[in-house]
């Protein structure tokens, strides 16, 4: 591929260290019957240690230079596919047959990594692993645990419907051009089976919205006062006997499986009375 200017309105920068590429479709375990969908490939730097490995290759790139260089690099590679697109706009069930047996892998973008997770981890189109480089931020946030400073709706939301492993970091200076912050690759795995129902999972998303919108609050403040709640002192009374979990607690510091409890028990009591948004 001829040389590349990257684009600073897609967030393009690209992995030159071809060690880190190596690990990072390590970290994905290709298999020759895998279909694996490539986020973003960019000038094809994971691309060439995956063409050839497995039974299909779809790679799913917006630049519209990138799009066509790659389709004929690799015209002559037998199960490569180049969807020119956008990512956030694409449904894994038109590319796939089986979008729950495909394994994702990228470089993702900064500036729509956490609409991307979004998108990726959606209830009808869940992969089967995810080995995504992110930035560093949003993998400590992923990766964060009750009571620190980066725990919140982000690491609740994905880690109630997936697991999340860190594979490596990887400094700035390993692309081109350097971006100005570091970088972790994740693997992401979702839940097989789904440990929460559609319906537990949209009642959790709008409990830690709620939660973490007043993340300096009280539990018991929170469930007052937010428009999906409205309790009673009554209704909190009980809902603290049922769950077990002291609400004068703050939302930083309950675990995943406290938030999935108290999502239940609220279900339970008739609430949430209002829904808000999508995503995990």
């Amino acid at each position: 591929m001829s040389v590349v200017r990257p684009k600073k309105s897609l967030g393009q920068n690209f992995l030159v260290d071809a060690g880190i590429q190596r690990r990072i479709v390590a970290a994905l375990e290709p298999a020759p019957d895998d279909e694996v969908l490539e986020v973003g490939p960019g000038t094809g730097a994971l691309t060439r240690h995956l063409a050839g490995t497995v039974r299909r290759l779809v790679l799913v790139e917006l630049d519209d230079g990138l799009a066509a260089a790659l389709r004929q690099e690799f015209a002559g590679s037998g199960g490569v596919d180049v969807v020119h697109g956008d990512i956030l706009e694409v449904d894994l069930s038109t590319l796939f047959p089986e979008p729950a047996r495909v394994k994702v892998i990228g470089n993702i973008p900064y500036n729509i990594t956490s609409r991307l997770l979004f998108r990726l981890l959606e209830r009808r189109a869940r992969p089967a692993r995810a080995v995504v480089m992110v930035q560093r931020e949003v993998a400590d946030r992923l990766l964060a645990a009750p009571g620190e400073k980066a725990y919140g709706a982000l690491s609740v939301g994905v880690r109630a419907v997936a697991d999340v492993e860190r594979v490596l970091h990887v400094g700035r200076g390993a692309f081109r051009p350097v971006p100005e912050v570091d970088s972790t690759v994740l693997r992401i795995t979702p839940h097989r089976p789904p440990e929460l129902s559609e319906r537990e999972e949209a009642d959790l998303r709008t409990l830690t919205r709620a939660a973490f919108g007043w993340r300096r609050k009280q539990l018991q403040k929170i469930l007052r006062s937010a428009p999906a709640y409205g309790l009673a002192q009554a209704e909190l009374d009980s809902l603290e006997r049922a769950t077990a979990i002291e609400l004068g607690r703050r939302p930083e510091t309950l675990s995943v499986e406290e938030f999935v409890r108290l999502a239940r028990a609220l279900r339970a009591a008739g609430c949430p009375r209002t829904r808000g948004g999508a995503g995990p």
